[in-house]
């Protein structure tokens, strides 16, 4: 580590949210910030985004938080958000600077990593000291240890390997910084996102997948409605999202979303390594597959070779 941070450990947690609460993802980064050693400071930017910041000073293990708000933050878009964290490091002077291993921690690092002329270190899952952080590499099929020269540390946080800091009991300062980043590459337009009564896939307890099994967009009626029976969330494998079957923001997998729920469903999964590297964490993986030879089975704790057209709707009625 270079010498100039060798005498304070400290670390900025970029904090994600949607104006009025933090992503649960956060709750997970700041856990793993804390691991480093030392003071664990948020960010919370946004052109409105008080309750969010509120919200993360109640988060245990934050000391501080900083609170940025302008018109030029609206939306988090990278080039605005980059340039307010490189403001704050050269008044701060971070070692470690941690965002969640979320499109919006894997849009803001490697553009802060070029102006800082520094490696961002992607989706670590463990942390073995202040300079050496574990990985997983070809779709989870590898686990790499790396040790890093650079003397500002950006990595990324992939939620599943760490368990949740408390979202209540922390008292965190809040500090307002200067929100005056000059930002005319880019500009913030709207966002358009599904809304649902169903838990958020990222951080639901229960999740019920669906595969190319399905055969179409229809069938998977027969899984929300067993979803919302259940609690649950809905993801899909890639094949049906290629497929066309549902919208991309339910994938799971290396290409999608990294889920590690209490129970997870796999139904009409064969179980391709690239499905399997976003959810062989859950607790408890049930599959349901007519192929008794499907790789899915090579992973779960429990499993049904049947046809999903009669399985799933006798899982209904039981349930009823």
């Amino acid at each position: 580590i270079n010498a100039e941070y060798e005498a304070v450990v400290s670390t900025q947690s970029t904090g994600e949210h949607d104006g009025s609460a933090v992503n649960p993802a956060t709750l997970h980064t700041v856990s793993a910030a804390a691991k480093v050693g030392g003071p664990v400071h948020a960010l919370v930017a946004g052109d409105s985004c008080q309750e969010a910041a509120a919200a993360a000073a109640k988060i245990s293990g934050v000391e501080k938080v900083f609170v940025a708000e302008g018109d030029a933050l609206k939306g988090q878009i990278a080039e605005a958000v980059s340039a307010l964290l490189l403001d704050i490091q050269a008044k701060n002077n971070y070692s470690h600077i941690f965002a969640n291993g979320t499109v919006f921690g894997k849009n803001i690092l490697p553009r802060l990593g070029a102006k800082l002329d520094v490696a961002p270190i992607s989706d670590i899952i463990d942390i073995k000291s202040e300079d050496t952080f574990v990985r997983t590499i070809y779709a989870g099929n590898a686990i790499q240890t790396i040790e890093s020269c650079d003397a500002i540390k950006l990595v990324t946080v992939r939620a599943t390997a760490f368990e949740a800091a408390e979202a209540e009991g922390g008292s965190a300062a809040t500090e307002a910084v200067d929100a005056a980043v000059n930002n005319e590459k880019s500009k913030w337009l709207e966002a358009k996102l599904s809304k649902s009564d169903r838990p958020e896939l990222a951080s639901a307890k229960v999740v019920i997948s669906g595969g190319r099994g399905l055969k179409n967009g229809e069938n998977f009626e027969m899984l929300y409605s067993l979803a919302d029976k259940m609690g649950a969330a809905v993801g899909a494998s890639r094949a049906a999202v290629d497929a066309g079957y549902v919208p991309s923001d339910l994938q799971v997998g290396q290409t999608g979303k990294m889920v590690a729920p209490d129970l997870y469903i796999a139904v009409g999964i064969s179980g391709a390594i690239q499905h399997l590297a976003g959810m062989k964490d859950s607790k408890t993986i049930v599959a349901i597959n007519k192929d008794g030879e499907a790789p899915i089975f090579q992973v779960s704790d429990y499993g049904l070779v049947d046809d999903l057209f009669k399985a799933v709707p006798e899982m209904i009625n039981s349930i009823n």
